[in-house]
């Protein structure tokens, strides 16, 4: 994969709020883990290969405990085939890369992140009570919140499978992280992450909560998680945190210097979008309107933003046609509903 900065959950502008309104322990926390998230922003270090398995579609993990420190990975706790040591953050991520991968290898026949066998490695107690984690370009890496705003992040299987599917957008996109094309990664990661947690539940599209987050807000947070698909700037609204930003239609994009021009408030619009879609197609999303998503939007490298140049349309329709998905296509379908509605 090539270099590329860290991807967060939690963006700049939430710990910010927290820095203006927490209680002193709250700004802390919340300030640590902003300076931490500028210091690697800033930096975008080479990294050694990582290792990779030989047999396609076969599952290797590696979980680490960072103690509570910033030295990364640190102690192997559990590896591929290994019991539960009892720790439940590391039983956590275990599962959640494992579901994950399972969930890219099953579905779209994708050999781990990379489509080349990449090993999965995670990292957890990461930092004193930080507030965030995030794919570095080779792990994954969570830490334990504070458990009065954010519980410990091993906790939500979509955000687990939204910081890993960076790593999907990394190897094949190459979506700059900023703007509108920024928007667009991080969506692709919110669709995907919802899509495995549905896969995780066999979940029909009509049943999913849409939620990314969910279980992450500590107790007393008025809130259901960090994003809503279906209802964009609903997930939360709370004194510390804020109300969630979040438009759901292009005619309200938020143009902002702050997250890289907005690139965790604007995937709101192609959240919106993929709802709609699945919602418009029935049944599990990630057979239908996740296979078309990832067609139109990561594998022929398409902007969701911009119109579909006729060569690549021409390709998405044969593809489509190839799984019944032709409605997505046609005058009226969901995808140019949904399309013209983000664009609009």
């Amino acid at each position: 994969m090539p270099d590329a900065y860290p991807r967060y959950v939690i963006p700049p502008y939430i710990l910010r709020r927290i820095v203006d309104r927490g209680s002193l322990q709250q700004q802390r926390c919340a300030q640590n883990t902003l300076s931490h998230v500028q210091t690697l922003m800033a930096h975008v270090p080479g990294r050694p290969a990582a290792p990779h398995v030989t047999t396609p579609g076969l599952l290797e993990r590696d979980i680490y405990d960072a103690g509570q420190t910033q030295d990364l990975p640190g102690t192997q706790v559990r590896f591929e085939g290994q019991p539960s040591n009892g720790d439940v953050a590391v039983d956590e991520a275990y599962d959640y890369l494992g579901i994950t991968h399972d969930f890219f290898w099953k579905s779209y026949q994708r050999d781990s992140l990379d489509n080349r066998g990449l090993k999965l490695t995670g990292s957890v107690h990461y930092g004193h009570e930080y507030q965030n984690a995030f794919w570095n370009g080779q792990q994954m890496v969570f830490g334990d919140g504070d458990g009065e705003i954010f519980n410990r992040f091993t906790i939500a299987i979509d955000v687990v499978a939204h910081e890993l599917s960076h790593g999907v957008t990394e190897s094949e996109a190459g979506l700059i992280y900023f703007e509108q094309s920024g928007a667009l990664n991080e969506s692709l990661s919110d669709v995907f992450g919802s899509l495995v947690k549905q896969y995780q539940r066999q979940q029909t599209a009509d049943k999913a909560d849409w939620i990314i987050g969910e279980g992450l807000l500590a107790k007393g947070i008025h809130g259901k998680g960090l994003r809503s698909m279906s209802q964009p700037g609903s997930a939360y609204d709370d004194p510390i945190l804020g109300k969630d930003p979040q438009p759901a239609h292009m005619k309200d994009f938020v143009h902002t210097q702050q997250d890289n021009g907005g690139v965790h408030i604007n995937s709101g619009i192609p959240n919106h979008a993929f709802y709609l879609a699945a919602s418009a197609l029935g049944g599990f999303a990630w057979e239908k309107a996740g296979y078309a998503w990832c067609v139109i939007t990561l594998w022929q490298k398409t902007l969701i933003f911009q119109p579909l140049p006729g060569s690549r349309f021409a390709m998405a329709k044969n593809v489509l046609a190839k799984r019944s998905l032709m409605p997505l296509l046609k005058p009226g379908g969901a995808s140019e509903w949904c399309y013209e509605s983000c664009r609009s």
